[in-house]
């Protein structure tokens, strides 16, 4: 017994081993999702079945593909045989929504260390950019009765939002970038507060966002004469802007901005020191993190066909902020699994495992009191979640990882580094190093930004 032991868990390292379990495991839950009674708990399992192709240990590529069918066929065609297909679609749209603003977020938190707790306005400014326009409100205070605008013209207001909220977000870092910790916490709680409040009172003396009505009658888009009113037409188009943000935001991580990043957490003395500038890269974080929440902004404009500002709460930045702790800041599957779990426990979990107790209540099994149901205990059952994580997972469900780079690489580029140091001593001149500010230039950098601001 002994010896069959690390045999197998030999076996079990293997990538072929492991891919025919993960599809196994896939087509059991996809089949058990199409024809199954308890769907949500198939469509749970299904996504599961992400989680443990992370885990796994096949190449990248495959690993991408194999996420690309799951979520792009078996999931919308196995959940499409039964009673609850929209909604399952819609729940999927709204957690596509939410991970691309955790995203969003995470540049911000958990890369550059930048505590926001107001990020929600941004997603309110993508929201009422497309709203206003894209409804007779605009007529207002525009004359000539041009609006709404069609919806063909979405695919247009989709860069709007995102440059909207992105210049917000540079406008919010230049008063801030002096403060941190607590106060920075403090100062963009407020921005949060200001912009909702605004939207809130807007309606006088010129009627621009309706004031507390909100507006509703909001254009649907349309692709190709195709008007996109149905959650599953939705949900097609946020994975594709999730795909497109999740690579952006990939590639920025490793990026020389991301590196910048992550210097600027860890030590911000150190890094001015080192040649980074801290206020533009304050301002990039700020900008790339807003404008992912303004352009999912746009989307749920066009999705909800209606908005008001009490969608655009402070609870609302708490909520994704919680995701990102929960995955894990400055972690992309992490951030992803954490705003997953908690849209399912929101959208989701919450107000079925509450249907379930009022029907036990009903029919006189348990006797739950109303005030104690899941779904009014939202708050509360967060809070245990987090200080359970707090103990015994305190960097997140997936904590982010140091990149690792091949010793053969570095070694070609370090003897390369050396070559060309020896040429330029020989030449008189300093050695170029890729990436490389002085100390100086970079106290005459910070010194320019100082003074501009």
């Amino acid at each position: 017994m002994k010896d069959r032991m690390p045999r197998l868990r030999a076996r079990l390292r293997q990538p072929r081993t492991q891919a025919m379990l993960l599809a196994a495991y896939t087509a059991l839950s996809a089949a058990g999702l199409a024809f199954g009674g308890l769907s949500i708990l198939w469509f749970l399992l299904l996504l599961v079945s992400l989680l443990l192709l992370y885990y796994s240990d096949l190449p990248r590529m495959v690993k991408w593909v194999w996420a690309g069918v799951v979520v792009a066929v078996l999931l919308p065609v196995c959940a499409s045989n039964g009673s609850s297909y929209e909604s399952f679609m819609e729940v999927a749209t709204q957690m596509g929504i939410f991970v691309a603003m955790a995203l969003g977020l995470n540049v911000v938190v958990g890369f550059a260390g930048l505590l926001d707790l107001g990020f929600i306005a941004f997603f309110a400014l993508g929201a009422y950019t497309y709203a206003i326009f894209f409804s007779d409100q605009a007529n207002h205070f525009i004359a000539g009765h041009h609006f709404p605008l069609s919806g063909d013209l979405f695919w247009l207001c989709l860069p709007v939002g995102l440059f909207v909220a992105a210049l917000f977000g540079v406008l919010l870092g230049l008063p801030v970038l002096r403060v941190k910790g607590d106060y920075l916490a403090i100062v963009t709680l407020g921005f949060g507060e200001i912009i909702r409040i605004i939207f809130n009172n807007l309606d006088k003396p010129v009627n621009i966002t309706n004031g507390a009505i909100g507006i509703s009658s909001v254009q649907a888009p349309r692709f190709f004469g195709i008007s996109l009113s149905f959650p599953h037409q939705f949900y097609y188009l946020v994975l594709v802007l999730l795909a497109i943000v999740l690579y952006a935001v990939q590639r920025l991580e490793h990026s020389r901005v991301g590196r910048a990043w992550k210097a600027v957490r860890e030590d911000e003395i150190a890094a001015q020191a080192m040649g980074v500038p801290l206020v533009r890269t304050k301002l990039v974080a700020f900008a790339v993190g807003a404008s992912f929440s303004g352009l999912m902004g746009v989307v749920f404009a066009a999705k909800q066909a209606f908005i008001d500002p009490t969608s655009f709460t402070m609870l609302e930045s708490i909520t994704i902020l919680v995701m990102v702790i929960l995955g894990g800041m400055g972690s992309l599957p992490g951030v992803v699994v954490g705003a997953c779990l908690v849209t399912l426990l929101n959208i989701q979990l919450m107000p079925e495992l509450t249907n379930w107790l009022n029907t036990l209540t009903t029919a006189g099994v348990i006797n739950f009191p109303s005030a104690l149901s899941p779904s009014k205990m939202q708050r509360l059952i967060f809070g245990i979640i987090l200080i359970l994580f707090a103990v015994f997972r305190p960097q997140g469900m997936i904590p982010a990882k140091t990149r690792r780079y091949d010793d053969a690489v570095l070694s070609r580029l370090a003897a390369e580094w050396r070559e060309t140091a020896g040429g330029a001593r020989r030449d008189g001149a300093h050695p170029a190093v890729p990436g490389y500010t002085s100390g100086h230039a970079a106290g005459q950098e910070g010194a320019k930004e100082g003074a501009s601001l």
